[in-house]
This record gives structure tokens, sequence and C-alpha cells, in this order.
């Protein structure tokens, strides 16, 4: 289909059932294709709507492993060189327009744009012109504007520049009309988006996974410190630190099934198998989590709670030895397959052969594990992405506010030293210093804290120390992803420089 940005004419209506542990079933299925033209004519039909937009959070899942394959902390591992070659182009820095991974990342955030869209486009009216005024619409619609300023956001952060637009739902006949936007006007979008969800979000809501004031507050506090607006950051991120997160005890149970939608969860996107949905020509777009199957042990046999994998995303030896001794989340982050089995000989584990550019350790955090998934075994794994935690939060406000006009480190080394006192159990580990060298230290424990999580390549390259950290990045070049090729051609967008 040839249009601009890949966006399909029908509209993918998912029902949400409240039943359930998890809210999420807000994934494709095609008995639910609608036309606008049928639609929203019932506050039932906003609503539903709307778990819609959500749809698409869950297709980007390849910026997680992305996000680290891309830098010093993974590599992308598999079979041999030819499997997932996009992911390995990426590990290489050999990639190019028309790598796959990239594509899929541009067309689900512009679908999900473009859902958000036909929402705020009927907004106040539907398409027959009648109004719909309904209990809880404006905090429905905040949702909305934090959903497109997400999808915006992963769109900067990969590739700069790109088309902006958000006053209605693009169609086949706007093929070629957008160009690419400057990143600074798609920031302020977001930031407008942002701050118009603050305005209208509650607090908390009592189905998981949903937005709420506290998500909106801290993803815009994350904007801002990513325009080196640190002024304005210390006070949005302010609201959250004091909000009613508080850091889990244990580091390694925010990343079980238990762990899910927990008291450091600020937010989550939500995976399920409740309907076993899977399309293996679209297998990123699924109802479970793909990268979970991505990270197991290839072959792995034995009475161990872990599942068999495909053993691509390997955390490398250097991430591993960045750990000091009595870091608890080493052996939450990497997994040492050797050193397990060895510990663990009731096990009787065997697993295939080293995979190709094996480090001899996987990635412990989404590990995927037995009796959590169903239906198509590879592809439907429930493991939720923590996509914003409170570790994370007080991180940003610890920078925020190093970095601010008046640095106020003393706030600073107390937000870094929450983190590292769980991480250690004790406070012998805190940091004293200030200036430069606290930030620094902020850095690193961002590292440490978020690593597989998909953070750091983009750390390294907002902060300006990719070129000096990560093999085969050059400066002025790569700290961009290219445009998808196919958009190029077809809508003849211009491509990122190096490409």
């Amino acid at each position: 289909m040839k249009n601009l940005l890949h966006i399909t004419g029908l509209l993918v209506i998912v029902a949400m059932l409240s039943s359930c542990k998890k809210w999420v079933d807000y994934d494709a299925h095609e008995d639910f294709l609608v036309t606008e033209k049928d639609y929203l004519r019932s506050s039932d039909d906003y609503n539903t709507m709307v778990i819609s937009v959500y749809s698409p959070l869950q297709w980007l899942n390849q910026t997680v492993p992305i996000g680290d394959i891309a830098s010093d902390n993974a590599v992308t591992g598999g079979e041999n060189a030819s499997d997932v070659l996009g992911l390995q182009q990426i590990d290489d820095y050999t990639h190019t327009p028309a790598n796959d991974y990239f594509t899929e990342i541009w067309k689900s955030a512009y679908e999900g744009i473009n859902r958000a869209n036909y929402l705020t486009q009927y907004k106040d009216k539907n398409i027959s012109g009648n109004s719909i005024s309904f209990t809880g619409k404006d905090a429905l619609y905040g949702e909305v504007y934090f959903l497109r300023a997400y999808y915006y956001f992963t769109l900067v952060k990969f590739f700069g520049d790109v088309p902006l637009f958000f006053d209605r739902r693009l169609n086949l006949s706007d093929s070629r009309t957008l160009q690419r936007s400057p990143k600074a006007e798609v920031y302020a979008q977001i930031e407008k988006d942002l701050n118009a969800a603050i305005a209208v979000l509650p607090n908390s809501n009592p189905q998981a996974g949903r937005a709420t004031k506290y998500a909106a507050q801290a993803l815009l506090g994350k904007v801002l410190i990513y325009q080196n607006k640190f002024d304005a950051a210390v006070a949005t991120l302010e609201n959250v630190v004091n909000g009613p997160f508080t850091l889990m005890p244990d580091f390694a149970d925010i990343f079980l099934q238990s762990g899910e939608n927990g008291a450091e969860s600020v937010f989550e996107i939500q995976y399920s198998n409740l309907f076993p949905y899977w399309n293996w020509g679209a297998a990123t777009r699924g109802q479970g989590n793909y990268a979970v199957q991505q990270c197991g042990i290839r072959g792995l046999t034995g009475s161990s709670p872990y599942a068999p994998g495909w053993s691509t995303n390997l955390p490398t030896q250097e991430l591993a030895k960045a750990y000091a001794a009595g870091d608890q989340r080493k052996a939450a982050t990497v997994l040492d397959i050797e050193a397990y089995k060895t510990a663990h000989p009731e096990f009787t584990i065997t697993y295939q052969a080293a995979p190709y550019k094996n480090t001899g350790l996987y990635n412990q955090k989404y590990l995927p594990r037995k009796g959590e998934t169903s239906g198509q075994t590879e592809l439907n794994y429930l493991n939720n992405y923590r996509t914003i935690r409170f570790a994370e939060v007080l991180l940003l406000a610890a920078e925020a506010n190093n970095r601010a006009s008046t640095p106020n480190d003393a706030r600073a080394r107390d937000y870094l030293n929450r983190v590292r006192r769980r991480a250690f159990r004790d406070n012998l580990h805190d940091v004293n210093a200030s200036g430069t060298a606290l930030r620094q230290a902020i850095w690193d424990e961002r590292r440490l804290e978020l690593a597989m999580e998909g953070d750091r390549f983009f750390d390294l390259v907002r902060t300006g120390r990719a070129a000096t950290v990560i093999t085969g990045f050059k400066a002025g070049k790569n700290e961009l992803f290219p445009i998808p090729q196919r958009e190029i051609e077809i809508s003849q967008l211009q491509q990122n420089p190096g490409y």
C-alpha cells in the first residue's frame, strides 16, 4: 500500500476484557475491523477505540533490544552471522535504510499516531457531526495525548526529524504531502501533548497499564532532559518523586511475573496470552512479547525454571564487569549459564553449542520462563516491558538537579544514593561527589540500573559519549538511524546524513 506512512485505511478495534489480571487485550484481531463511518457513536465506542491506540506499543518491542545491541551492553548473538540479519547489522554498524527493524518501528509508531489522530479529529463531534459527551471523556483523551507523545518520542529518538501531523488521520490521498519536520517542532508537540495529558489524567487507574498523570509527568521529564531543559525537568519530575511509588526491596523481583505493575511501576507495556494470537508473517505483532523468546538459551533442556529461546540480545562481559562486588543487580541482569549449571546440578541442564558472538551471558531480566506462554509458544510470552520505573525517575531527577542552571547536588546525590542503597542493601556505597564527577556517577548508574531495558544507546548519544564508547560508531552519522528506504522511495523523504 503506497500511502505516506504505511498507515492502514481501516481502523483496528479491540474489545477490552476487564475481568482478567491484565487489562491488555489491546491486540490486533482481524475480526474487529470496522471503518470510521461505523464508529464513535457512543461512549463505549470511544473507550474501545482508545484501547486500540495502545496496541502499537506492543509492536514496538524491538526498540528495547536495539537500544542495548547498538551500544556496549549487548551483542546480537543468534545461531550464525546471517541469523536475525537486521540486528547483526545494527550490532556491527553496517545497517542500511533497507533494515526491516527500522521499517517496523516506523510503521508501528505512525500507526499509533494515526489512531490517536482519528480520536482527536472527532473529539468534539463524530464523523456524522453529532456531539458525544460522557463522564470521563477528558481523562480518556489524556491517554490519547500520552500515547501520541510516546510514539513521537520513539520516532524522534530513532530518526531525528520526522513527519509531524496531529490534526487528523492520514489517508491514501496524503501520499507525498508531508515532509520531515525539525525535531524541535516534534518535541514541542510532544511537550504539548504531555502537558495536556497531565492536566486531565488521574493519579491512578484501577486497570493496570493505562496512562496516569504520574506516567505523563515522568515521560515529560525524560523528554525535557533529552532536550537539555534541566530546570523544567526538575519541576516536572519532583511530582513523581513525591508520588506514591517506592523501590522494590529485591531488584530481581521487579522482572518476575509477580512483580508486574508493582510499587515501582510508573508505566508498563502490557503483554498477555489470555487469547493467544500470533502471526509468523508479522512476528512482533502478536499478543505476547516476542522479544522474550529472543533472549532465551538455544536448545535448553532440563528442570530449571527457564525455557529455551533463540540466544539473541546477549549481555557483554564488559557490562557484567561494570557491576561492583555486592551489587545485587548483576545477578538479576546477566545470567552466566555455565556458572548457573555448575551451581544447580539437580537441574541436569543441557543446551546448544555456543551462539554466534558468544559471551557466555544471557539477558536475565527478560529470560523466558516455563509456564509463561501459550498457543504459539515462541510468540506469546506474557512478560510486560517495564517502560518507566521509579528507579529511573530518581536517576532522571538526579541528573536534572545536577545539570540545572542552579545545581542542587545534595538532592541529586540523595536520589542517586536511594537507587544505590537498594542495589547494595547498605549505605556503604553512597556517592559523595559533586559537579561533573557526580554527573558521571549518575550516568554510570543509569547503565547499571537500566541495562538490557533499551536506554543505553540513546543515553550515550544524548550525552555525547557514543563515539568514544561504542565500537564502529561514526560521529555525525550514527546518532540517528536511517529513514526506512520505502519511505524515501514512496514519500520522497530526505535521508539522514551518511546513509
